[in-house]
C-alpha cells in the first residue's frame, strides 16, 4: 500500500514539473513572437542587433525546453514555411515591407529553436 502511494506521489511530481516547463515554453513562446511583431512594426529596418538576440536567446530557450518529440516534426515544417515565406514578403505593395521586417524577427526566433529542435531528433534517431 505504501509503495504504490509512494508511487503516486513521485508520478505527480514529475507531471507538476512537466507542466510548469510548459507553461514557461508557453510563455517565452509567446513573448518571443509578441516582440517579433512588435520589432517589425517599429522598426522595419531590421537592424536593431539588440532585439534579434533577444529573440535568438528566446529561441534557444523555447527550442530547449518547449517542443517535445511529437511536436517536433510539425514544428520543423512550419518553420521552413515561415523561413521560406519571408522572401516573398516584399512583393506585397504597401505593406510589404513591414511584413518582412515582422517575418525577419520570426525567424531569428524560429531559426534557433529549430536548430536545436532538429539536433534533438537526430539524437532520438541515433538512439
Amino acid at each position: 500500500m505504501k509503495m504504490a502511494a509512494k508511487k503516486r506521489r513521485k508520478a505527480t511530481k514529475k507531471k507538476s514539473k512537466t507542466n510548469i516547463q510548459k507553461n514557461i515554453g508557453y510563455w517565452l513562446f509567446l513573448v518571443g513572437v509578441l516582440i517579433a511583431i512588435l520589432a517589425g512594426l517599429i522598426t522595419p529596418s531590421t537592424t536593431n542587433t539588440t532585439i534579434l538576440w533577444v529573440v535568438a536567446v528566446l529561441g534557444l530557450i523555447v527550442g530547449l525546453i518547449n517542443v517535445t518529440l511529437k511536436e517536433e516534426v510539425p514544428f520543423l515544417v512550419a518553420a521552413l514555411v515561415i523561413l521560406n515565406a519571408a522572401g516573398y514578403m516584399s512583393l506585397i505593395p504597401v505593406i510589404g515591407q513591414t511584413l518582412t521586417a515582422i517575418l525577419y524577427y520570426i525567424m531569428a526566433f524560429v531559426a534557433p529553436a529549430a536548430i536545436v529542435v532538429a539536433l534533438k531528433a537526430i539524437y532520438h534517431f541515433g538512439k
